[in-house]
């Protein structure tokens, strides 16, 4: 892996300051406002010149005389105040990122510490929807970025089949449209359609009638017992639900290691195991009178967290003894863990998409399964740190999960529980309406009332609105040839499209959605970093067909001389230099815009150069050496992040 140089100089910095000042302090190194000033500089000097009682000018003039300079330097400067300024040897380092492995190397790091991120996570009642899609590319582009750095990551996608969505759907089959499971099993796909539709209209029949709820209360005790028609109509519906949601994320290259059940923590009785341990630990208490007579409740008043809430003690388990979210949720969470002391079955799911590794679900293997069950299966679970993406309205049940394990007595698993909270995704007025949608605001999501975009109809217009683009752009080039290579390349611009806005946005932002802005061929967007790396192919295959070298090995860009490098080429390096860092900084921080914003940066310095400095024509063997060197550099830390963010790169526009 590449080594990168702004660690590299605080090192040196650290060294110097312990060697000379008998100090223990870490430098900040940062990028100086002017290529003239260096290409790295910290104001070590200045934070230290209180402390160590001398002028910074004079700190950075002592530290500059006893650092050894650092192998790719060719000189350290004093420049203002007290600044110590670094100046790379151009040749020598641009040579070091031709030859270095990829920017972003899968498997890079030795760190055996497992990191579990939870994702997507849709009830399985009926279609997914745009804002699902938004968790979905979010998580898939964290555990990317978290392989990336070489960190073993396992995947997970918690299926809630006992939930009161899957009860009311349930009902609907069965009490509302008098359907057999007979009759469920054999209704054509798309399922989650016909679920859409039921599940809306369920809601509409419970408000002519509200002793039908009687009907939701008795599925939801047969769905979490795993008895009788009702059961096994719940799970025949989450099963086909589940299948039609893999697909979906399929077409946006989402996939999973690990599918856990909600009905199988309740079947193995994680709950009862976690439950015991919060009695015990006297985290939960029983209430005989009040508003929570007959619940187990944790009382969170003392907590600082908590303070100032109307009513801070949260329901585990109701009075009917039906548990809550949260209480599953604690359990799940302690399982993730390894601190539960129990473990699920696994099988092989074979009802949906598969890419690469199988896919695992939670689970005793179905009857039918032959021995497919035989095949390797991973560890799940027990992992250092666990990342759950779920939206911000749902901060408060993420507080009582890391208070459920506090009380337990786990405050390191508490503090490694993060919450990867992100906004809402609306649709544009101007998008709405290409979908069927009237109105002149943003059109907000609504399940429980039928309202919203489902996923794969949204995909399907990216598709089409890409693939109208494909051909009126080859129209004009006197190509209007359509086939399976354009089927391909629109599928390719709205996963981009879609996969890049979703991740470009701050996720503390509410988002609407616009198809053309996602789809546009320029600014920032997912098409404008494909259309920039079949830029930077097209040089070498035209360079291919002239019958020169498409590539320049690193050895002769070491010997290039100083001149060679204008301030926008090596810009242009200095920018591919910092992706991994970029990507670093976005995981820990859970920002992944970051990583979003730096590759448009990329494409944009690299179209910047790209009329100024030509290759194919260029006479100078050195400009033309050094030209390509950069584009390679270029070309392959875009085809980095592209594969972080999970946006595919065609060979043609």
């Amino acid at each position: 892996m590449l080594q990168r140089k702004r660690p590299l100089v605080a090192g040196v910095l650290r060294r110097v300051l312990s060697d000379v000042f008998g100090i223990d302090h870490d430098p900040v190194v940062e990028v100086p406002p002017q290529r003239r000033l260096g290409d790295l500089a910290s104001p070590c000097a200045l934070h230290l010149a209180r402390e160590l009682r001398q002028a910074p000018r004079a700190i950075a003039e002592r530290l500059v005389e006893c650092l050894e300079l650092p192998e790719g330097f060719e000189r350290v400067t004093v420049e203002g105040p007290g600044y110590v300024n670094f100046h790379f040897a151009r040749s020598r380092f641009a040579a070091v990122m031709i030859d270095a492995a990829p920017v972003v190397e899968s498997g890079a790091s030795d760190a055996p510490a497992k990191v579990i991120v939870e994702h997507t996570n849709i009830n399985p009642n009926k279609a997914a929807h745009i804002g699902h899609l938004r968790n979905a590319v979010l998580g898939d582009v964290l555990a990317r970025a978290l392989r990336g750095l070489g960190h073993k990551t396992e995947v997970q996608n918690y299926i809630d089949d006992t939930g009161v969505q899957v009860a009311d759907v349930v009902v609907g089959f069965l009490d509302l449209r008098d359907c057999s499971v007979a009759d469920i099993e054999a209704l054509p796909e798309p399922f989650d359609y016909v679920c859409w539709d039921l599940y809306s209209e369920v809601g509409r029949w419970y408000e002519g009638d509200p002793q039908r709820l009687e009907l939701r209360r008795r599925t939801l005790h047969a769905l979490e017992a795993g008895e009788g028609r009702r059961a096994e109509a719940g799970r025949l519906i989450a099963r086909r639900i589940v299948a039609r949601h893999l697909a979906t994320m399929a077409r946006i290259g989402v996939d999973y290691d690990l599918l856990t059940h909600e009905s199988e923590i309740l079947r193995l009785d994680f709950f009862v195991a976690a439950f015991e341990q919060l009695k015990e630990t006297g985290a939960v208490r029983f209430e005989e009178s009040g508003k929570n007579a007959g619940c187990w409740v944790m009382p969170l008043a003392d907590s600082e967290e908590f303070q100032g809430l109307e009513d801070p003690d949260k329901v585990i388990v109701r009075s009917d003894g039906t548990v809550t979210y949260v209480g599953k949720d604690i359990a799940y969470q302690l399982w993730k863990f390894g601190l539960l002391g129990r473990d699920f079955e696994y099988a092989p799911f074979r009802d949906g998409p598969r890419r690469g590794s199988p896919l695992w679900k939670t689970g005793p293997a179905e009857p039918d399964a032959g021995d497919g069950g035989a095949e390797r299966r991973p560890d799940f679970g027990r992992g250092a740190r666990v990342i759950n993406v779920i939206d911000a309205r749902q901060a408060y049940l993420q507080r009582i999960v890391r208070a459920g394990l506090e009380a337990l007595g786990h405050d390191g698993e508490a503090r490694d529980s993060i919450h990867f909270a992100y906004e809402m995704v609306s649709l544009s007025a101007k998008t709405a309406e290409r979908l069927g949608f009237s109105g002149d605001s943003q059109l907000e999501m609504s399940g429980r009332k039928g309202i919203g975009v489902k996923a794969d109809d949204l995909l399907d217009q990216l598709e089409a609105k890409s693939r109208g683009e494909i051909l009126e752009r080859r129209a004009a080039d006197g190509d209007g040839e359509a086939g399976e290579e354009v089927d391909l390349l629109a599928r390719q611009i709205a996963v981009a499209a879609l996969r890049f806005f979703m991740a470009r946005a701050t996720t503390t932002r509410v988002i609407a959605f616009d198809i053309d802005d996602a789809t546009s061929f320029e600014g920032e967007s997912g098409p404008y970093l494909q259309y920039s790396i079949v830029r930077a192919r097209n040089i070498r295959r035209r360079l291919r067909e002239e019958g020169l070298a498409q590539e320049v090995p690193g050895s002769r860009v070491a010997t290039l001389p100083a001149g060679v490098w204008s301030d926008d080429l090596w810009d242009l390096v200095l920018c591919a230099s910092q992706c991994q860092e970029v990507v670093e900084r976005a995981a820990a921080t859970l920002e992944l815009s970051l990583i979003a914003r730096h590759a448009v940066d990329l494409a944009q310095k690299f179209h910047a150069i790209y009329h100024r400095h030509p290759i194919l024509h260029e006479q100078d063997a050195d400009l033309r050496d050094a030209r390509l060197a950069v584009t390679q550099v270029f070309e392959r830390s875009l085809e980095a992040l592209a594969e972080i963010l999970g946006v595919p790169l065609p060979e043609r526009m």
